[in-house]
């Protein structure tokens, strides 16, 4: 009705289609990224590190508390080293990484995802809502190892998707499992095409121009 309040989600109806029962007021706009400067250069280290092998693994996963640290880093380093991948550890205020790493592994401290993430065989995070954006985003299967909040809904949402395995929660996380996940995630030609064609589709969205356009479109009909 002309009057009510309009709502304005900034996700893909890719990812999540619009409810049957939601009304025109109510509209899903896709993604809202905010990408890397044109001309964005890392650190010569990290590009010679990637061009050196087959793309690597990513593992972030946002803040964790001091204790969680080094016995995390240590299921990571024995996970990569079980699955044969290479890896690029983001360390972060999380201080993931910190000590003794392999050379199959590079620690950033900070990398654009939009930059970092299509360079990946895949990615292992904490599924908070804008690494998991970004990581389908990209085309390359995600492992979720969810700690609180809306990432367990993440990760339960991308398996569903078939974008990746199932999720570990982090206070269940061991190398085992983490061995598993990835293996799934780089070798499962079904998990890998179908986050790929989930990649291309979000890609050709344009976020930020619907919600425009749909914030335009709504004060002409008097909703704001």
């Amino acid at each position: 009705a002309r009057g009510s309040a309009a709502l304005i989600y900034g996700y893909s109806p890719t990812v999540i289609p619009k409810p049957p029962d939601w009304g025109n007021n109510q509209q899903i706009a896709g993604y809202w990224f905010l990408d890397t400067t044109e001309g964005y250069q890392p650190e010569t280290a990290l590009l010679d590190f990637l061009a050196d092998g087959p793309p690597p693994v990513y593992v972030g996963f946002g803040s964790m508390v001091d204790h969680e640290q080094e016995p995390i880093s240590q299921i990571v380093i024995e996970a990569l080293s079980e699955t044969g991948q290479r890896g690029i550890l983001l360390g972060g205020w999380s201080g993931l990484g910190s000590g003794y790493l392999p050379d199959s592994i590079f620690r950033v401290d900070a990398i654009p995802h939009d930059w970092l993430f299509p360079r990946m065989a895949a990615v292992v995070h904490h599924g908070g809502a804008g690494t998991t954006a970004a990581g389908l985003r990209a085309g390359v299967p995600s492992v979720v190892v969810p700690s609180f909040g809306d990432q367990f809904f993440w990760g339960w949402w991308v398996q569903r998707l078939g974008a990746g395995p199932k999720p570990i929660p982090r206070n269940k996380l061991t190398a085992a499992k983490l061995v598993g996940a990835i293996q799934q995630a780089v070798s499962d030609e079904v998990v890998r095409s179908k986050a790929a064609q989930l990649g291309q589709q979000i890609r050709a969205e344009d976020g930020v121009g619907t919600a425009t356009r749909l914030i335009e479109a709504f004060v002409r009909e008097g909703h704001f």
